[in-house]
């Protein structure tokens, strides 16, 4: 199963906010839990984790700042603010409801194709 470029872009800013809403983290562990939190069906890249994480930062629904590692390693964290919390129930909201309308609309779509297998059409 190969995801389109256009539903990783839009499922980016939910996923990262939700992740962060649990926990500050890096760049690194944010790819690493998308990962295993999807069972390895979405591998994202810092290439394209990156510039979400900057254009949040810039719209002030996260913050970053330097942390040393326990390997004496510095690294940029991420956490999310109060905008982001208020962005993330948004979009929370948003893909529950497109959620339902497609759930509906496979429903409806196994119902027709049952009924046509039934009916011999």
């Amino acid at each position: 199963m190969e995801f389109s470029k256009d539903l990783i872009a839009a499922s980016a800013t939910p996923l990262i906010l939700a992740i962060l809403s649990e926990n500050e983290s890096y760049g690194y562990a944010i790819i690493k839990q998308v990962k295993e939190l999807s069972q390895e069906k979405i591998q994202w890249t810092e290439g394209m984790l990156y510039p979400v994480l900057h254009r949040l930062e810039q719209q002030e629904a996260i913050e970053s700042y330097w942390k040393e590692a326990e390997n004496g390693r510095k690294r940029k964290y991420y956490r999310i603010k109060s905008q982001g919390k208020a962005l993330l129930k948004d979009q929370k909201d948003c893909w529950l409801v497109m959620f339902e309308v497609l759930e509906k609309t496979w429903n409806k779509l196994s119902l027709l194709v049952s009924y046509n297998c039934l009916s011999g059409k």
